[in-house]
This record gives C-alpha cells, structure tokens and sequence, in this order.
C-alpha cells in the first residue's frame, strides 16, 4: 500500500545554492548515486540556463528576511514501474512549477524501503519569482517590485500579500491536488491502491500514524527486523 508524503518548505537566503547542489547531486554530494531524474528550466536570461547560478544570486541578492526558494517534497508511490514514475514527475512539475523557475531531482533506493519497494521521492525547488519577461540583471531581479514602473523593480512574488490563512487553505489545496495526480497515475496503471492526503483522524481512522523510521535507520535494519516492522504495518493497517 503507497503511503502519502508531501511537505511543503521555505529556503532562507543564504541556502539556495547548497540544497541545490544537494538536490542534484552535485558539489560535494556527487558521490551519492540515488539520483534518477534531473530536470530544470524557465530561467531569466541572466541565469544562461544555468539553475546553480540562479541560486547562487539568488543566495546573494535576495532581501535578508526573504524565501529563496519553495520546496515541494513528494512521495512516488512504489508501485509504479519507472516511466509512469517519469510521467508523474513531469505532471508534478507542471502542476507546482508552471512557469516558475525550478530545479527537479527524483531521489530512489530500495536500500531505504523497508518492504523493498523503490522508495523514491521528488524534490522540487522552485522560485516565487515568476520572469515576467522585462529583462533585468540579477541584482534587479531579486529587487522589491515597482507597481508604476515594473522596469525598476523587482519580479513580484507569487506568496506576496498572503495572509498566514490564505497560505494555509493553499497548502492544503496543493496537497489534495498532489494525492489526485498520484491516484490517476495508480489508475491508469490499472493498480488498486490509493493515496489520502487527510490525516487519519480526517479519514477516521483511529490509529496511530506510523512512525517515520528515515533512511539511515532502514539501512541498518536486519532482515528480521524489518520483517517485524511490515508485519506490524499490515496488522496496523488492517485493524
């Protein structure tokens, strides 16, 4: 049974460039070898297409207090082969990128499932900058919007003027959404099971949630052990 994870995160100035070297497995992360897809684009011209130097000015000229990044971390359900994972993928960028600029990595080991399954996950990284195609440095760029003339200023944020409420129902939208995307791809796969972006006590289920064991733990889990921990899932999720 696919278990559903989408968190939705903020980088502050100063991070961008480092989680996404992280994300795409570059710098100092190159050694690790879970990396299965790795796409970008939708650019200002500054940036030469380039997603490390957009972060990098990004880390440099974003204001102080400023989100320098959107993260989306999504979940695949392990039941898909890998190209309805690649379809999905590109579905999910469409739905929480647009026309934003991004960074999209698709991690996935079975080293860290417990029952064996491909355990991989989206990272999408995105910017709240939408180019509104007036052309600008990238100092400019990460400016405060001028209303009167938008030469002047900065690319006005897609979260601006947001209130905390107006970001909540949001985020609970863009979950609700993600689940659909992944219960049509289940669908058309013609698979059975499906995901539930409520919580259990939502669903009405009175079971504890399961608790997240991480992939360093799973890793280190002997044969038996992880036995123990399925057989326990499925009586859990049978009651």
């Amino acid at each position: 049974m696919p278990s559903y994870h989408h968190q939705v995160s903020a980088g502050k100035k100063g991070s961008g460039l480092s989680h996404a070297l992280y994300v795409a497995r570059k710098g100092r992360y190159r050694g690790r070898d879970d990396l299965v897809i790795l796409e970008y684009g939708n650019f200002p011209s500054w940036a030469n297409g380039d997603p490390f130097l957009f972060w990098k000015e990004g880390d440099n000229y974003e204001r102080s207090n400023g989100a320098v990044y959107r993260e989306h971390e999504i979940a695949l359900p392990g039941e898909l082969d890998a190209g309805q994972k690649r379809e999905l993928v590109h579905q999910l960028i469409q739905e929480f990128a647009g026309d934003a600029p991004y960074l999209a990595a698709l991690h996935g080991s079975k080293s860290s499932s417990i029952e064996g399954l491909e355990n991989d996950h989206l990272h999408l990284i995105t910017s709240d900058r939408v180019p509104d195609g007036i052309e600008r440095t990238a100092e400019l760029f990460h400016k405060r919007p001028n209303a009167l003339h938008p030469e002047l200023g900065g690319v006005r944020k897609r979260s601006g003027g947001k209130t905390p409420w107006q970001l909540g129902a949001e985020l609970v939208q863009v979950k609700k959404r993600s689940a659909e995307l992944q219960n049509e791809a289940l669908m058309k796969a013609g698979i059975e099971a499906r995901v539930d972006h409520r919580s259990l006590k939502q669903q009405g289920i009175s079971r504890q949630p399961e608790r997240h064991q991480g992939q360093a733990r799973v890793r280190t889990m002997s044969v038996d052990e992880k036995k123990v921990f399925v057989d326990a899932r499925h009586v859990q999720r049978s009651a």
